[in-house]
């Protein structure tokens, strides 16, 4: 069964009704599209309507202080519709729905960034904030107004001085058992609170992260909730509410994108709460002064706070492969209308997506946004399973950390570089504004370095595949790690030596189909990028091994060395995890058709990333040289299977022209197109159009040999 897009008709090259060229496999663009709203298909579709209303759509050149006022009224839109409450308790008018509220969160990214970035700062930073660090007490009191914006909210954890590493944050809050009050406060610049969303106008109150120090004991970070503004106050020019006495502030001013968020820095100068106003889930101060947690563990405690708020890293990560889905949907839809330079026809111009280098821009990074799309419906699962309830262990906790730490770090990426790509894919018409592409990447810029820079997470998955490593040893006695060494060094020589090569070119030999197969196999794809990830954690963890009997200095500086090879692996280790979550998607495809089209592509973003790191599987000695040569052939042959389906590729995301807003991608240039072809038909039929010189030239010459060839 063929289903076709419900949208605008799109010419698909010179061979669009021709046959794939695997088989006459047709992808059916509405089952398709129903699948990918995943587990929370009503959720993720209503909360894309409203992405399409008008009223929630970003407009192009307001200046910043408008557009932020913009952003606003739509949050407030946001709150009558309810739906960004979702994951708060049903007491409270909620849903305990935490895994559907992501799905449908991220779909605002389609709307405005800006949106989707300030909601998030105000119910799923400052919201989840008192949701999962306070006691039910405080959840009663203090987050009705955080839902229905009454109390604008700012997250206050990042200071100048210190990003990534929160545990080192300047900012104190001493307890003074007098009063019964913490006394927040800021001892030097670098400890001002920065970057904040809400904090530059919006913010009326906001959860601070400080130094809990009570009876001269620092217990680290907790998370105070803290009025900032006094919301009865006049407003100044700006539209500013007054401070309260010992807060202070700036504006961070025009930032490289998301302009409809108001971000600032907050300084606190003595400022005093009610003991009663510790987010006290994870540790509590009596009256007298007295310390109290349920985990012992001032380590353990501090991730477990932390690690509460991993939804904005889960967030990013499924905002990210919407921004890429959107540029791709963008550039796909131009590509397959734009016509440039003649080819085998004198007359007819080619539609750019029939060119080779066009078709690898576009169509491998489709692959990887429908490989990136499934692994963060998987990593929705995972968020759902833990703070639903349904599955809250450690274990699943730490996996949840993880995992949420090498998405969000390699969608980003990918959605940055995708935007690049298709803005220039589009030439000039992709640097306008209006055609969005540029804008987008603009806003998600800043994606990479918040939430947790990316580098950073990847650190942070490394240390974790090491230390998942290093369990395969506990306990082992010196003399079976020896073996483990030698058979290591020996598995070394197998695959760096020319013998294990030399196996697969005898087995390759005179038949290069034999090493495509090879390639295309399943299990072949995931030993190749499974056994990346291994050998390069093993290389790594080998390398570490001196640091355990070293001093500090020396075991930092081994580290340090090798921080670049710990990176590579965490990256390795997420792109097998998309691999993986792709290959799972597929066994639950029926539609025979779209199964076949999507198997195409998974393999093509299978083998772009055994392309991608090739030198490291040559000189591993993983492939030979002959299997190596194959895999461009190969990767060229699955994007022409794939170009006559990229059309439906990306219209089944399901993102309209409500959604899209480009005017390149509305059909207005298959307009151009064809009214100048009709054009030249006209003229050509008419008899009336002009010699070029050229073939002016070569008639010339035609006559001049027919004349000497009569005369001899």
């Amino acid at each position: 069964m063929t289903a076709t897009s419900d949208r605008p008709a799109t010419a698909r090259g010179a061979d669009a009704d021709a046959a794939p060229a695997r088989d006459d496999a047709r992808l059916d663009v509405a089952y398709l599209e129903k699948i990918l709203l995943g587990r929370w298909a009503e959720l993720r579709a209503a909360a894309r309507a409203t992405a399409g209303e008008p009223a929630f759509w970003r407009v192009e050149g307001q200046s910043k202080e408008v557009h932020r006022e913009h952003v606003l009224e739509q949050m407030r839109l946001l709150v009558d519709k309810r739906q960004v409450w979702r994951a708060y308790p049903e007491r409270l008018g909620g849903a305990d729905d935490p895994g559907g509220n992501l799905a449908g969160f991220e779909e605002l990214a389609a709307a405005d960034p800006s949106l989707q970035i300030k909601a998030g700062v105000q119910w799923g930073l400052f919201g989840s904030a008192i949701l999962h660090l306070g006691t039910p007490e405080q959840q009663d009191r203090l987050l009705p107004g955080a839902m229905d914006l009454s109390v604008p909210g700012a997250f206050a954890m990042t200071e100048t001085g210190h990003g990534s590493d929160v545990a080192s944050i300047g900012t104190t809050a001493t307890y003074d058992p007098e009063t019964e009050e913490f006394v927040i406060h800021t001892p030097f610049r670098g400890a001002w609170k920065d970057y904040l969303g809400n904090a530059a106008v919006h913010a009326t109150a906001a959860v601070v992260f400080a130094q809990l120090v009570t009876k001269n004991v620092d217990h680290g970070v907790h998370a105070f909730y803290v009025p900032i503004r006094d919301p009865q106050g006049d407003r100044d020019e700006h539209g500013r509410l007054p401070f309260l006495p010992g807060v202070g502030g700036e504006d961070d001013g025009q930032k490289g994108g998301l302009n409809g968020v108001d971000n600032g820095r907050l300084h606190f100068d003595h400022v005093r709460v009610p003991r009663t106003d510790l987010l006290a889930r994870y540790g509590s101060v009596d009256a007298d002064g007295t310390y109290s947690s349920p985990i012992d563990s001032p380590g353990r405690r501090f991730f477990t706070m932390l690690g509460s708020l991993v939804q904005g890293r889960v967030s990013l990560d499924g905002a990210a492969v919407t921004a890429a889905k959107l540029g791709l949907a963008i550039a796909v839809r131009y590509a397959n209308e734009r016509r440039q330079f003649t080819g085998a026809s004198a007359t007819d111009e080619v539609v750019l997506l029939d060119y080779g280098t066009h078709k690898r821009r576009l169509v491998v990074p489709i692959a990887e946004a429908y490989a990136a799309h499934f692994a963060h419906d998987r990593l929705l699962d995972l968020f759902h399973s833990v703070f639903s309830g349904e599955e809250d262990t450690p274990e699943q906790r730490e996996d949840l950390e993880t995992t949420a730490a090498a998405l969000k770090a390699t969608s980003t990426r990918f959605a940055l570089d995708v935007l690049q790509e298709t803005r220039e894919a589009c030439g000039g018409a992709g640097f306008l504004t209006e055609n969005r592409i540029t804008s987008l990447h603009a806003d998600l810029d800043v994606y990479a370095t918040f939430e947790g820079d990316n580098t950073v997470l990847l650190q942070l998955v490394a240390k974790r595949l090491l230390a998942d490593y290093g369990k395969q040893f506990k306990g082992i006695t010196p003399g079976q790690m020896a073996r483990v060494v030698v058979e290591r060094a020996g598995d070394m020589a197998l695959h760096r030596t020319p013998l294990k090569r030399a196996a697969q070119a005898l087995a390759d030999v005179g038949d290069p189909r034999r090493a495509a197969g090879h390639l295309r196999d399943a299990e072949t794809q995931r030993a190749l990028l499974t056994d990346r990830v291994e050998t390069m954690v093993a290389d790594v963890a080998q390398a570490l091994r001196p640091a355990q009997k070293a001093d500090p200095e020396t075991a930092a500086n081994l580290f340090n060395a090798h921080q670049v090879e710990l990176v590579e692996a965490a990256r390795a280790h997420a792109e097998l995890l998309r691999w993986e979550a792709f290959t799972q998607a597929l066994a639950t495809i029926d539609d025979e058709g779209t199964r076949e089209v999507l198997t195409t592509a998974r393999d093509l973003y299978g083998l772009s990333l055994v392309e991608r790191h090739l030198a490291w599987y040559l000189l591993n000695g993983r492939l030979s040289a002959q299997r190596a040569r194959t895999v461009t052939s190969y990767l060229d042959r699955l994007i022409d299977r794939l170009r006559p389906h990229a059309q439906d590729l990306v219209d089944a995301w399901g993102y309209g022209p409500e959604h899209l807003r480009a005017k390149i991608a509305s059909g207005a240039e298959k307009e151009r197109q064809d009214e100048a072809r009709a054009y030249y038909r006209r003229l050509r039929a008419s008899g009336d159009e002009p010699l070029s010189e050229k073939s002016l030239r070569k008639a010339e010459k035609a006559a001049k040999r027919s004349s000497l060839a009569t005369r001899h």
